[in-house]
């Protein structure tokens, strides 16, 4: 749940695989395609990863209740990120958080990443959307493994939807795993999901100001990948000076520019992409 914008008041989320019943009590019983065992305590003391961040620290003026509920919220979505990355840590599995607004070209740049990269090493991804499997469909046909997570009301991604979506779509070992969050520039940079990294993808058509308008979200990020460079000469967009934002708010943040229509750049993604495995490899 959003306590700041109250956007999950109202969601209904869906993963897909999953199957649910109701008892005669009307609980809802959620059941994924199979059974397995969790190698962690469900209940356990944590420490907050670097970068994380609650709602209630960006909101000195909120009432005493709503800052409560947020913290309790918040501690239990980290609770989950958690055994989420320590699943991730003991299978040698990079998971990636890929975060931007709607039309960023998120999907496209998947599609692109798994068709170049198709038997060099095992990919896989997770789809956030409100609604529809458009996207998941999109990656299943490059022979990629793909689990939707339809959100409903909801605009973004929480830990708990991530580890029903991993009953789904179990990852191999030593693989790459692509979380493609709900478009959004505000709630998924406050949600911890157990990832390695995150990535925040800006693309040509929107506005270069973007860094400084949604600071929060370039702040938690690891690296920047402007999209759409092939659009840059029609449009007016000042990739330097978004990434000059870019780094006035988080000065250690990478930046890449890609296209990938043209290709151009996608070297260097890939590079970076390798690397995370050998890190991850020798961690």
């Amino acid at each position: 749940m959003c306590v700041t914008c109250g956007c999950n008041d109202k969601a209904d989320v869906r993963v897909e695989g999953e199957h649910e019943h109701v008892l005669a009590d009307g609980t809802r019983v959620r059941h994924g395609a199979h059974d397995h065992d969790h190698p962690h305590d469900h209940d356990h003391d944590h420490e907050h990863a670097p970068g994380r961040h609650s709602h209630a620290a960006y909101r000195a003026d909120a009432p005493a209740e709503v800052v409560a509920l947020e913290t309790a919220l918040l501690a239990k979505n980290q609770r989950t990120a958690d055994r989420n990355r320590q699943v991730f840590a003991l299978k040698g599995i990079v998971a990636l958080n890929l975060m931007s607004s709607p039309g960023s070209g998120k999907t496209t740049l998947l599609v692109r990443t798994l068709h170049d990269l198709a038997g060099e090493m095992p990919m896989a991804v997770v789809e956030g959307d409100q609604e529809t499997s458009a996207d998941a469909e999109r990656i299943r046909a490059t022979g990629a493994k793909a689990v939707q997570i339809n959100t409903g009301a909801g605009c973004h991604l929480e830990a708990e939807m991530l580890e029903r979506a991993l009953l789904q779509i179990a990852p191999a070992p030593e693989s790459l795993l692509f979380i493609e969050n709900v478009g959004n520039l505000v709630c998924p940079a406050l949600f911890d999901l157990g990832e390695k990294a995150r990535v925040v993808v800006l693309s040509v058509t929107e506005g270069d100001d973007k860094p400084l308008k949604y600071p929060h979200m370039f702040r938690a990020a690891q690296l920047m990948v402007t999209t759409k460079m092939d659009l840059a000469p029609h449009v007016d967009f000042d990739v330097a000076r978004a990434e000059r934002h870019a780094r006035s708010v988080n000065p250690t943040i990478r930046c890449l520019r890609v296209s990938s229509k043209s290709g151009e750049g996608l070297d260097a993604w890939y590079g970076w992409l390798r690397a995370m495995l050998r890190l991850e490899a020798f961690a």
